[in-house]
């Protein structure tokens, strides 16, 4: 088992990474930071993930401070992995520019796995485009 796998001995790893946090970060910056994640937190707890409507990205998230949605993505990552070594990086490619992505410690300095998702983010921007020209042919909404 390795250190990161090891469980706090107070409880969930997303606790024990909140109470770090907690004493990092300014109140008002905190308080911002569990507004957005309490309610991912919950819906975790109750195994309701697919009903949740949640982002990081988009007009809703503009208005948050790029510290706070990393924190947030670090949050939900420790609740969802149980691990305390989530990072977030930033892979640019020519298709879709910087992408923020949540990963372990160890792909985080690997740059032969970064390049894998860099190739997989590639691909995705590519499978998008196509099915947004299939719905504009189509008459049907593309903002997805």
């Amino acid at each position: 088992m390795n250190e990161h796998e090891i469980p706090p001995p107070d409880g969930r790893p997303v606790d024990v990474y909140l109470d770090l946090l907690r004493v990092r970060m300014e109140n008002d910056d905190y308080q911002l930071l569990l507004s957005v994640v309490e309610p991912v937190l919950q819906a975790i707890d109750e195994h309701q993930m697919p009903t949740i409507d949640f982002s990081l990205d988009g007009d809703s998230a503009e208005a948050l401070p790029q510290e706070i949605r990393d924190e947030a993505a670090l949050v939900i990552a420790t609740a969802v992995t149980g691990r305390l070594d989530n990072e977030v990086v930033e892979i640019s490619t020519d298709e879709t520019g910087p992408v923020r992505v949540v990963t372990d410690a160890a792909t985080a300095s690997d740059p032969e796995r970064l390049g894998e998702i860099a190739d997989y983010l590639k691909e995705r921007h590519r499978q998008n485009e196509e099915l947004r020209g299939i719905a504009e042919a189509s008459g049907l909404p593309s903002d997805f």
